[in-house]
């Protein structure tokens, strides 16, 4: 049996619409253990390893340019490769602090983890997963929204992750964020009834 019995995995593909499933659930008093943000904070505190990996130009007043830093990445697998060397044991570890603290409460708690799928087995731990969902013409518009980018580039983004199919054929729970706010609360309160079933003592 897993050791993270109450841990919940919140995943999808980027676009999917996965931060604004995880925030509706953090109001309903959902605690959320935020990989991107312990993402952020290692990468920062990484800077002079980035530095001497890929060059100063990636680092402005001892913080990382995520943004040039992601254009490499993201066109580059090798380059993509060797970030991760550096900062995925890092954030595993804290990840997997967090979950300790969390476990104890015998209550459901999130993990906001956008890579779960590609980062495996690293995160084997984590059995239940929930998968937010949506079309692809409707990510790829969303990522070219928020991260000011061409098509191609989200494509590209888009195309560097596992497919939104397999993913939802390995997932415990969906929710589908392919239409609007109306249609995702239904999604969230089919979500919270199915983990009332199995939390009989669950205060949401």
């Amino acid at each position: 049996m897993s050791k993270f019995k109450n841990a919940i995995v919140i995943t999808g593909v980027i676009g999917s619409g996965k931060s604004t499933v995880v925030n509706l659930l953090r109001v309903y008093g959902f605690s959320v253990i935020d990989a991107d943000e312990i993402a952020h904070r290692v990468l920062d505190e990484s800077a002079n390893k980035i530095a001497s990996e890929f060059g100063g130009e990636f680092v402005i007043d001892n913080k990382v340019d995520r943004k040039s830093l992601g254009k490499l990445v993201f066109s580059n697998s090798e380059a993509k490769s060797r970030l991760e060397k550096i900062l995925h044991p890092l954030i595993k570890e804290q990840i997997f602090s967090a979950a300790k603290e969390l476990e104890s409460s015998n209550q459901p708690y999130l993990i906001d983890l956008p890579l779960y799928f590609e980062s495996a087995p690293a995160y084997n731990e984590f059995e239940s997963v929930c998968v937010v969902y949506a079309l692809e013409p409707i990510c790829l518009e969303r990522i070219m929204l928020r991260d000011g980018i061409s098509l191609n580039e989200a494509k590209a983004r888009l195309n560097s992750q596992i497919s939104i199919d397999e993913k939802l054929r390995l997932a415990n729970f969906v929710i589908d964020n392919s239409s609007d706010m109306k249609h995702l609360n239904l999604q969230i309160d089919k979500f919270i009834s199915a983990l009332k079933s199995r939390y009989k003592t669950l205060n949401i």
